[in-house]
């Protein structure tokens, strides 16, 4: 009886992560660029109550009989769905249709990954002579080559616009777009599913996710495309999520009987001898 009030425990533990994870989902039902999670559970081990062998006679016993100690929290994963495209008027809102992702510098210049294109201009020097391409947090994006999208000579950040492909454009004398030398680099992961997630959008690369690959160089890649004036929306389907927290709340309230059930019985147990 003890052992099943320690299978009941784990069993609440572990759906108490669940409800977390899924409380955090619905919590950035509007962020922009989320990719929701899900609780993957792997069972504890068995302990052995009977072993399979033989009688005097040489007949075999039954199998052997098992019982689990409970249940654990295996893994975290982050499902990479589309998200759906979301109107904006910034010039540099952008959206990913396809499996890429954008890169930035974080604030210790280490490579991130996101699908979250709020971007902006942000000044690149102290003379204002250059402007540099920013998320929301003011980490420089990177281009096609791994650099930082940077470009000068005066340029006006309202007239700057991105065509589907990434590059930067900016108006001749004619006022047609022309491209700048700079291109928003995509890229991709074998296994995005393995990626390390360090924010609420951004991912690192793991050695589960498998090396980057640059949709520019790499042409065995399906290539994606951008969508300029929008946003990827949150990968958060609020009725699923409801229908999860609904079993979860289910599960975690059975893993509670279990321990009442078994206190009682011990309660029973101990008045035997009155």
């Amino acid at each position: 009886m003890v052992r099943s009030l320690w299978t009941g425990a784990a069993g609440m533990n572990a759906q108490q992560t669940n409800v977390d994870t899924i409380a955090n989902n619905m919590a950035n039902v509007n962020t922009v660029g989320y990719k929701a999670q899900g609780v993957q559970f792997k069972s504890l081990l068995y302990q052995d109550l009977q072993s399979p062998s033989t009688t005097a006679n040489g007949d075999p016993k039954p199998t052997d009989s098992e019982v689990g100690l409970g249940v654990r929290v295996n893994a975290i994963t982050n499902f990479f769905n589309q998200g759906a495209l979301l109107a904006n008027d910034s010039n540099t809102a952008i959206a990913i249709q396809g499996e890429g992702m954008f890169a930035f510098h974080n604030e210790t210049g280490e490579i991130r990954y996101t699908r979250n294109g709020d971007f902006t201009w942000a000044l690149g020097n102290l003379e204002g002579t250059e402007l540099v391409l920013t998320n929301s947090e003011g980490n420089p994006i990177l281009n096609t080559e791994g650099n930082e999208i940077r470009v000068g000579e005066g340029l006006i950040a309202s007239k700057l616009s991105i065509a589907k492909d990434g590059s930067i454009l900016y108006p001749d004398e004619d006022d047609v777009p022309q491209p700048v030398g700079q291109t928003i680099g995509l890229w991709q992961f074998n296994n995005p599913g393995g990626l390390e997630r360090v924010g609420n959008t951004a991912f690192a690369e793991t050695v589960a996710s498998g090396p980057v690959m640059n949709e520019a160089t790499n042409d065995a890649l399906r290539k994606s495309s951008i969508a300029t004036g929008y946003l990827e929306g949150s990968g958060v389907n609020v009725a699923t999520e409801m229908v999860n927290l609904i079993v979860a709340q289910r599960a975690y309230e059975m893993n509670s009987t279990v321990i009442t059930t078994t206190d009682a019985m011990m309660q029973t147990a101990n008045q035997l001898k009155r």
